[in-house]
């Protein structure tokens, strides 16, 4: 039976359970990460938990996050459950908190954290071969709101918006935000090819120093990956706004997570993109892609 780490001490999973007061169960109060893990060790594990960090932080959740003990924990729970190659999530609540009942000074909790483990979601290669369709999502996304662009535990849009792709043929949806601005995947980074160069919209944090609102797109640890190699590799990147006709006449789309990694995209809801199969640049970054994290994770 798999083990999962819950508060410092390991548990069967099936008694990896949380109060029904906890804040994550009652309000929705908190924030995950998803990693992939290779030989035993999480790729790039000290950049997720720093954003967790972050993001726990800069939303008052807690400012008491440690992502070197973090990933340890994580490490040991591969370990206890002699997982070398996994999908790894921690789980960040607030805890047993009453925030109605209490003045925000009065508020003092230890937040709940769940790690748990689980052998790696097996996609079929033909996804990869093929390429994929994805949807427009019918709701957007508001650059007014502090909390978008984090990871937090208020996923029903995004899962609502899957099961619409999901029913119409399609694996993703595309979000835009209310200034119909490209934001992100429902759990994906986006990127597009144009006349060979890499064009991605700009993320939380990469924001012009004179802007106003902050980008609602995550961060993605994947894509900091996919930036750096294309770098590497001389491929021309472009941080920028980016609208529907830029996505339509894009000569490559792919989408970027820790568990998928690179997934190209050949078709926007009715619309081919490109020549309707996976171009060079997609299938070029994935393969330096596996290739990096099999690199950084090999003892």
């Amino acid at each position: 039976m798999l083990q999962a780490w819950l508060n410092g001490t390991f548990v069967p999973m099936t008694e990896a359970t949380v109060s029904a007061f906890d804040a994550g169960f009652q309000h929705g109060v908190g924030l995950f990460e998803t990693m992939a893990a290779r030989h035993g060790r999480i790729f790039r594990g000290l950049e997720h938990m720093e954003r967790m960090r972050v993001s726990a932080k800069e939303l008052g959740l807690a400012d008491t996050l440690r992502p070197e003990a973090l990933v340890d924990a994580c490490e040991a729970t591969l370990a206890a459950n002699a997982l070398q190659h996994a999908r790894v999530r921690v789980t960040l609540t607030g805890g047993d908190m009453n925030l109605l009942a209490r003045g925000a000074t009065e508020v003092r909790h230890d937040p709940t954290v769940l790690i748990h483990v689980q052998p790696p979601t097996p996609y079929p290669p033909a996804l990869f071969e093929q390429g994929i369709g994805v949807r427009i999502a019918d709701a957007q996304l508001n650059v007014a709101d502090p909390f978008a662009g984090h990871k937090t535990l208020w996923y029903w849009p995004r899962l609502h918006a899957l099961q619409r792709a999901a029913s119409a043929g399609m694996q993703e949806a595309l979000w835009f935000d209310v200034t119909r601005a490209l934001s992100c995947g429902c759990v994906s980074n986006v990127f597009l090819v144009k006349d060979g160069a890499l064009v991605t919209p700009v993320a939380r944090g990469e924001e012009p120093k004179d802007s106003p609102m902050r980008s609602p797109v995550l961060p993605g640890i994947t894509r900091a990956a996919v930036l750096s190699l294309a770098e590497e590799g001389g491929i021309a990147i472009r941080r920028e706004r980016v609208e529907i006709e830029a996505v339509l006449s894009a000569d490559e789309v792919f989408l970027t997570n820790s568990s998928w990694h690179v997934l190209p995209v050949v078709r926007v809801e009715q619309r081919t993109i490109g020549t309707g199969t996976p171009g060079d640049v997609t299938s070029t970054l994935r393969a330096a892609l596996v290739e990096r994290i099999d690199r950084e994770t090999v003892k």
